[in-house]
């Protein structure tokens, strides 16, 4: 099992903060301040450790926060230059933006000018969230100008800070209900030079297709008219989870036409009583027939509807293959399905449903039983 991020974020960070902050600003009594940041740290995880730092850094620095906000950014170090993804060193940064969160939301140029330079060396992506929420028209007004910035990180907080479903992050349900304004800002980032900030645009587009599934495909559909190959690999990373759920009119705009007519013949599943463990064979046979009008590109997947601890099943799609058959041609396919326990998924005695999916539509395969022994 992997290490939890948290115990590479130890007292060392509070260690190092104080230090840098001592160097521009001799007042500050780093003792007393690591003696109070010490309570309770080894029990929190990796962000409530940026934050209880954040909250102790309010106390010992001058309760004026134009003052305080001025000595902090005064103790950064440079900004990032070719990195692209932060990595745990630059986590150093997350009690500044903690800070920035907690105690500017009033102080609102001077905390724009600080998530500004705090992007450039971490990410501000956590912080903008609550001057989204809280001062919204401001805060778009601001990102709109960013999308124009010289630096790509600056750039990539635009997508990455508004994405609805940012992980680790509170959600922003105003967005969840209507993205219109995020979209705004993506439509200027979507042919962004850099990887770095397209893919954070995908990211959210992603986030935004699962409130909006139709509006996904809508805006994907669009981006796809005389798209150059950067941008058609935006709206692929845009769609994947639509791709996942086996969503037709995702597929479509892939290319995955589900209009023409595919023959799915010679199905199976073997065998029909499996212990536990063990594995089962799928198989299908795929035709175009010979009258179809040009060939066919297939996204071919398979769901199967495992039998949960309940009772009740839960369906999970697999990737099988991705073919092009041309009129008249014949494939078959096959799949050995593993019935082991994972760590991520254990298994249930019952009957498992499994269904074909071709270009989103689903064909019965079949069923087996699985049991204990």
């Amino acid at each position: 099992m992997a290490e939890p991020l948290k115990n590479r974020y130890g007292l060392e960070v509070a260690e190092v903060l104080a230090q840098q902050i001592t160097a521009v600003w001799p007042d500050f009594d780093s003792r007393a301040f690591m003696k109070q940041v010490s309570v309770g740290y080894e029990g929190l995880d990796l962000m409530a450790r940026g934050q209880q730092i954040a909250d102790v850094l309010q106390q010992y620095l001058p309760a004026d926060y134009g003052e305080a906000i001025a000595i902090l950014m005064q103790s950064v170090g440079a900004p990032l230059q070719d990195a692209r993804s932060f990595s745990m060193s630059a986590f150093y940064y997350l009690p500044h933006t903690c800070f920035v969160a907690s105690y500017g939301l009033q102080h609102f140029d001077e905390s724009m000018a600080a998530q500004y330079q705090l992007t450039r060396r971490f990410t501000a992506e956590f912080s903008i969230r609550t001057f989204l929420q809280q001062r919204p028209a401001e805060t778009l007004a601001c990102l709109r100008r960013w999308c124009a910035d010289p630096d790509y990180h600056v750039r990539r907080l635009v997508s990455e800070g508004t994405r609805p479903r940012l992980p680790w992050a509170r959600r922003l349900p105003e967005f969840q209900r209507d993205p219109t304004p995020v979209l705004a800002l993506l439509e200027e980032l979507k042919d962004d030079s850099e990887l770095y900030v397209r893919r954070s645009v995908a990211n959210n587009l992603n986030d935004i297709g699962k409130d909006h599934p139709e509006l996904l495909v809508d805006v994907c559909r669009r981006w796809m008219v005389d798209a150059s190959a950067e941008r058609r690999w935006v709206v692929r990373h845009a769609l994947r989870s639509a791709v996942k759920r086996c969503d037709v009119a995702a597929l479509a705009v892939l290319g995955f036409d589900s209009e023409q007519t595919v023959r799915v013949e010679q199905t199976g599943v073997q065998p029909g009583v499996v212990p536990m463990g063990g594995d089962v064979e799928l198989q299908a046979t795929l035709t175009l027939p010979k009258s179809a009008r040009e060939p066919l590109r297939l996204m071919v997947d398979f769901r199967v509807h495992y039998v949960k601890a309940s009772g009740r099943t839960s369906a999970k799609v697999f990737k099988l293959k991705q073919l092009t058959l041309v009129p008249g041609q014949i494939v078959t396919l096959s799949k050995k399905l593993s019935l082991t326990d994972k760590s991520t998924r254990r298994h249930y005695p019952g009957v498992h449903g499994i269904e074909l999916l071709v270009n989103g539509k689903a064909w019965p395969l079949g069923e087996f039983e699985l049991h204990l022994t």
